[in-house]
């Protein structure tokens, strides 16, 4: 009886195993096709410099390197062997989507900014547009605080104020700055 129990307990480990195996293939396929339905989210890859066709617009002959630097920024690849040209290159990678990689080279003549060569850049509202995603109506808040709003905070007088009060004022200068979100349709 010792050897019968014996190979009972072979058999249902067999069959036991065998069951866990089969399972194991089932689950494989189950697995799979719950994976093809929840796929993880993947984050927009933006490098390099954006750079607009407003930037590309504002460069003129004879403008200095420094000037150039501040309507692009900083370029993306400067060589020694190349002195006289910076290379711009922006890419963005989204998920679904063939990345986008723009190129724009700028040629000096010693310190004077020369031409520009690439590809065509989008404008700012365009690359904005192209970053968004339908998102109802949202209204943007207005950015500039009001002359109530401000009356609000008292300045506090200290020996720098009293000294910048007695002096004239000059008119202050107002800069508008382009919109960062998509506008509305």
């Amino acid at each position: 009886m010792h050897a019968k129990a014996r190979r009972c307990v072979s058999v249902l480990m067999t069959l036991s195993l065998g069951g866990l195996l089969a399972a194991c293939g089932s689950f494989d396929s189950a697995s799979r096709s719950v994976a093809s339905v929840i796929t993880p989210y993947k984050v927009d890859v933006v490098q390099g410099n954006f750079v607009s066709k407003e930037q590309v617009a504002a460069l003129q002959a004879g403008m200095s390197r420094q000037q150039v630097r501040e309507i692009l920024g900083t370029p993306l690849v400067t060589s020694v062997f190349h002195a006289d040209r910076w290379e711009y290159v922006f890419t963005l990678k989204r998920a679904k989507v063939d990345p986008q990689t723009r190129k724009l080279t700028v040629f000096f003549n010693g310190d004077q900014f020369d031409r520009a060569e690439g590809d065509e850049m989008p404008s700012e509202d365009e690359f904005v547009a192209s970053l968004g995603k339908k998102m109802g109506n949202i209204k943007v808040p207005q950015l500039e605080a009001t002359e109530a709003q401000l009356a609000r905070y008292p300045v506090k007088k200290t020996a720098d104020t009293a000294v910048a009060d007695a002096a004239p004022a000059t008119p202050a200068s107002t800069t508008a700055y382009p919109r960062l979100d998509a506008p509305a349709r």
